[in-house]
């Protein structure tokens, strides 16, 4: 997802040794890299902890939970730091809390405890909320004004491939080839059944060593190099506007909820994924999936006997390739049909796939899953213009931070699924469906903002 205040009247401040630009926009596309990667991890978490820690589905939802809410608070203060003390700094203060974090996971593996976990998961959160405030506005100041489009979609291409990595270290390097099941360790006796969870609890701890000094290694490489310092341009501004009156905006309002409904789905469908391949189609699987897991391993090295559950993993990493594909089939859509529409159908496209899943089971429905990912994939930037637009110098900066907060709903909708899965996976899927459902809903009629209605007026008379 895109984070970060509007780009409008940003630009390098003058008078400034700015460095080399060339290395700049390298460094800062590195970023888009690092956060994919760990929002991707999440859902590998999500199954794992349930044999580590002797969590049932809603405990582990509670990681989506924990992750997000750190989004939620940061993402203003964020934005403060960087306005006060510098967009390099920001950056630097984002990579301590995203590094710390993920150093964190080695001691909160050691002692098995799960609000260390969450805690460290938080903090992650937190540091990466200040890297996306500043990423998104930096890759488009560091170069021809002309061509800062491309320079943006650049690097977000970049958080797809990590996006994709995701769970395919989930895959090799967390789950464990052999399968555990929570009844087959409550028969064990309970000194084996605890030296499994010990070993499954520790299988996290290189992975996130590995990020931690990645991050590190950056934040070294970000305090050495010269950045360009950016700011706002001089505007004139007519005081402070409430949020109240920023809220009337029906347009604004509504796609403060479809960016709720739509980050919640996401987050539901991409940390419960491989829980909802097992429950659906334990041992039978999409043949392409299949062959993009076996083509890894064959350029890896991997053993090709994988448990279900690493299969599954690869399942999800493949659904992820999806959502890449879907995100330039969308945007090359928006060239010649209005943004409102491509969302429609999308969304629309969405809602077919889950209850396509719902009535189906089996592969056909790990197929169907895997395809909301496709149809997601424009979803974010395209609610968050859409809900932002005709709106003042003023509001428009208001309106900006108050559909980021509105992320949260990727804290709270996984919880609900949780919840629900104790009577099926079918029941936990009606949340991403009713989710979607509401952007239909906000696509067709609820996007519109006075300026549009009084434009259809005009036509109509």
């Amino acid at each position: 997802m895109a984070l970060g205040p509007t780009t409008e009247n940003i630009k390098i401040k003058e008078g400034e040794s700015t460095g080399n630009v060339g290395i700049a926009f390298v460094l800062v596309t590195s970023l888009f890299f690092l956060w994919g990667l760990a929002n991707s991890l999440n859902g590998s978490l999500i199954k794992q902890f349930q044999i580590a820690l002797d969590l049932n589905r809603f405990q582990a939802g509670i990681v989506d939970f924990a992750f997000y809410l750190g989004y939620f608070f940061m993402a203003l203060p964020a934005g403060y730091v960087m306005r006060k003390y510098g967009y390099k700094r920001g950056i630097l203060f984002g990579l301590l809390l995203y590094g710390g974090g993920a150093f964190l996971f080695y001691p909160a593996a050691e002692v098995r405890v799960y609000s260390f976990f969450l805690f460290a998961l938080f903090t992650m959160a937190c540091g990466i909320a200040f890297l996306e405030t500043a990423a998104n506005l930096y890759v488009t100041v560091l170069g021809d004004p002309a061509k800062s489009e491309w320079r943006l979609n650049f690097s977000q291409s970049f958080n797809g491939i990590s996006l994709i990595l995701g769970p395919i270290i989930g895959a090799m390097f967390i789950f464990s080839k052999t399968e555990y099941t929570p009844d087959m360790l409550t028969a064990m006796a309970p000194a084996a059944a605890e030296a499994i969870r010990v070993e499954e609890a520790l299988s996290v701890q290189g992975p996130y060593l590995v990020i931690g000094l990645m991050v590190a290694f950056m934040a070294l490489l970000f305090a050495i190099t010269k950045m360009p310092e950016v700011g706002a341009a001089e505007e004139q501004t007519s005081g402070s506007v409430p949020i109240t009156r920023v809220l009337r905006h029906r347009h604004l309002s509504l796609g403060i909820i479809a960016q709720f409904a739509n980050v919640g789905a996401q987050a539901t469908l991409w940390g419960y994924f491989v829980d909802l391949k097992l429950d659906f189609s334990r041992d039978g699987h999409w043949a392409l999936a299949q062959a993009y897991m076996n083509a890894i391993n064959t350029l890896t090295g991997s053993p090709m006997d994988m448990s279900p559950t690493q299969i599954a993993g690869f399942h999800a990493s493949f659904a992820l390739v999806l959502f890449m594909i879907g995100r330039f089939v969308g945007t090359s859509m928006m060239t010649r049909i209005r943004p409102n529409r491509v969302l429609a159908i999308f969304s629309a496209g969405s809602v077919a796939m889950i209850i396509l899943s719902m009535l189906t089971g089996g592969v056909t429905a790990v197929i169907a899953l895997s395809f909301t990912y496709f149809f997601q994939s424009i979803m974010f930037p395209t609610i968050f213009a859409l809900s932002t637009k005709n709106l003042g110098a003023s509001e428009s900066k208001i309106a900006s931070s108050l559909v980021i907060m509105s992320i949260v709903g990727g804290a709270l909708m996984p919880l609900v699924a949780g919840a629900l899965f104790a009577r099926g996976a079918v029941y936990a899927l009606a949340v991403p469906l009713i989710c979607f459902a509401f952007i239909v809903y906000y696509a067709l009629n609820g996007y519109q903002s006075r300026r549009d209605e009084v434009t259809q007026e005009s036509v109509a008379v």
